[in-house]
């Protein structure tokens, strides 16, 4: 093994270990002020920390024990988290495999087309990324289809305790009646406390695995009115038609910001669709920038300016509402 190929694999270890560690930071600190204090008031913090102490070797499967990659994956929880919110049923560790598996293939096709040391090293990190973005868009689609869902649901539960029947039944209406996701993740609450879970408990765990401001909304209001009293059915619909007007509003927003959104993907994606266009016609007259030392540091210019109008680019056109 050379010397090259050893700097290029600690390279691509290095760079799918620090993307790693970027998710899991971002996911651990992304939330605001008020998402902490919903949380503390629904006791999502305790509930999350009895359930990890609990857990022990006799309450998982002798022929599920986890390997030396997922102790090491156990260390990211964060990213658990993560593709647990997207609804695959994949490990950390198999994920990680997957993303590395994917970077070794890139390089390795590269290379048995003897094409350029520094193009073998893109395609490896571009094919490494594959998987983190398919998982980002996933979970994205998961979540605003959960959003979308979110008012019906409140106001089905809603309709239920106006009609006589348990909170727990309105959840079990809501698991029965609508479709995934918000099904799946309101029939896992009705199961949970049907094991003898708490409500209280069961609909924190929910908060916490759907990132949602609108269920922390819910959970604190269910679990203040069974401490408190109050009527629940009100509390829901208001928090509804708060939702739907939220939507509204994100729509029209959304319109007046599409000619910027659609401006950015047309200017990030044109310097890279150039350079494969001229890299075809012309490859001396491309290499120059991976050869000649003034080309390296265009190079590296030019990528830097990339990151920073993409990142200028989103604080423009990402509004919240």
């Amino acid at each position: 093994m050379t010397s090259t190929t050893i700097v290029l694999f600690a390279a691509f270890f290095g760079v799918t270990a620090l993307i790693v560690g970027v998710v899991s930071l971002l996911r651990g600190n992304k939330e605001s002020e008020l998402e902490g204090r919903l949380q503390v008031l629904t006791g999502a913090a305790s509930a999350h920390s009895a359930t990890q102490s609990e857990a022990s070797l006799l309450s998982q499967p002798l022929d599920n024990m986890p390997n030396l990659l997922e102790k090491l994956m156990s260390k990211f929880p964060n990213l658990g988290i993560y593709l647990k919110q997207s609804g695959l049923s994949m490990t950390p560790g198999k994920f990680v495999g997957l993303t590395a598996g994917a970077g070794l293939f890139g390089f390795g096709a590269c290379s048995i087309a003897k094409l350029h040391f520094a193009i073998s090293i893109c395609a490896a990190i571009t094919l490494g990324m594959l998987p983190f973005l398919y998982v980002f868009f996933i979970r994205k689609r998961r979540l605003a289809a959960f959003a979308r869902m979110l008012p019906e649901a409140l106001e089905l539960v809603s309709r239920a305790l106006r009609a006589g029947h348990s909170l727990a039944a309105g959840i079990h209406l809501v698991a029965t009646e609508m479709k995934s996701p918000i099904a799946d993740e309101f029939n896992r609450c009705y199961e949970e406390q049907n094991l003898g879970v708490p409500l209280e408990e069961a609909l924190a765990d929910m908060a916490e695995r759907v990132p949602n401001m609108d269920l922390q909304f819910f959970v604190t209001a269910v679990i203040l009115q069974r401490q408190t009293g109050g009527d629940l059915a009100e509390i829901l619909d208001k928090i509804g038609r708060l939702v739907r007007e939220r939507f509204k509003i994100w729509g029209a927003i959304a319109a007046l910001t599409g000619e910027g959104r659609l401006s950015g993907i047309i200017l990030l994606a044109l310097p890279p669709a150039l350079f494969g266009v001229i890299y075809r016609l012309n490859k001396d007259y491309v290499m120059a920038l991976f050869t000649d030392p003034l080309g390296k540091k265009m190079l590296l210019a030019a990528v830097v300016m990339q990151i920073l109008g993409a990142v200028v680019i989103r604080k423009i056109v990402n509004i919240k509402v």
